[in-house]
This record gives structure tokens, sequence and C-alpha cells, in this order.
């Protein structure tokens, strides 16, 4: 039989994010998530809106840098798997069990909670394998990519991030308030 265990979820921390290390130096950090769900009740003629909180394990340099970079209030968005803990209740012998999620990828999301400025570009992505940012991520600069397409005689569309790269120019220096 088949099986697939995949979960993607954003929303924001509900807490600071603790680091701790394994006996063999392994990074790991449990953050606390709220995601929020929406609807419109057509029988009480209302909005509506459910919030639903998540433990997520993160280990590696993925709980490095949340735990650097990421604070109460910030926004994320985690892909992982479910796993699910078994254990016995030391004071009541009964068998105990906890859904949680273990993150593989961890995008931090501009907006609220973060204190800092952020580029237009959108957040920084991590993945499981050594914290690099994954292949979807925003660039690091604004330099034309290594792969971008030969230059036509047409004009130029504009780059990934909306601006045009033609002539060494930079973004506009604006005040988004996002």
């Amino acid at each position: 039989m088949a099986s697939f265990n995949k979960v993607i979820l954003m929303g924001n921390l509900t807490r600071d994010p603790e680091v701790r290390y394994t006996p063999s130096g392994t990074a790991v950090s449990e953050v606390g998530l709220a995601v929020n769900r929406t609807w419109f009740d057509k029988q009480t003629n209302q909005k509506k809106e459910e919030v639903t909180f998540v433990d997520v394990t993160l280990w590696g340099r993925q709980a490095e840098v949340a735990g650097e970079y990421l604070g109460k209030g910030r926004g994320v968005l985690i892909e992982g798997r479910l796993q699910l803990d078994q254990w016995d209740d030391k004071e009541t012998g009964q068998k105990r069990s906890k859904l949680r999620v273990v993150g593989e990828s961890m995008t931090m999301l501009p907006g609220r909670g973060d204190g800092a400025p952020q580029r237009s570009g959108g957040g920084q992505n991590f993945n499981a394998g050594g914290g690099a940012p994954a292949a979807n991520a925003a660039p690091a600069s604004d330099a034309p990519a290594a792969n971008a397409a030969p230059a036509s005689d047409g004009p130029a569309a504009p780059a990934a991030g909306g601006f045009e790269t033609g002539g060494g120019s930079a973004p506009p220096d604006d005040d988004v308030p996002f």
C-alpha cells in the first residue's frame, strides 16, 4: 500500500524558539505555530475564525536559524511530516500520544513580529539539508541569475522580482508597508 506523509503549514509563532543541543551536538528547537482558518457562516451571516495550535520540531541548521532570527508572532511557512510520539505517563501509568510536525523546510515570512526591515522579494527558505537556501528561495542579491535567458532584440521582460535588470539599475527604494 502506498503512503504519503507531507504537511504544509503557514502561521505565526506562539512563542520565541529555544534552541537546545543533543549530546552529539545537533541543534533542536520546539516551536509552536498558530494557524488561522476563517470562513463565512451563512446560517448566522457572520465571519468566523478558528485557530489551530501545532507543535513543530526543527533540527540542525533550521533550529539554529529559528533561534537566531524568529520570535513570537513572526510568520513562517513550514513543510514537513507528521510524527506520532508515544510514551507512558509516569504519574498515571497511562499510555499517552501526541501528533507533531517535524519540519523539513522552513521559510521565514516578512511581516509582523520581526522588527527588522524586510526586502520585498519574500522570505528566506531553509531546508533540512544543512540550512542552505532551497532552490525556490529568493536570490540573495539583485544580480541576474546565472541561468537567465540570453538577451534578445525585443523589449526585455521584467525579472522575477518585478524589476528590469537591464542597465544595472536597482529596484526603487520606497517605503512599502509590508
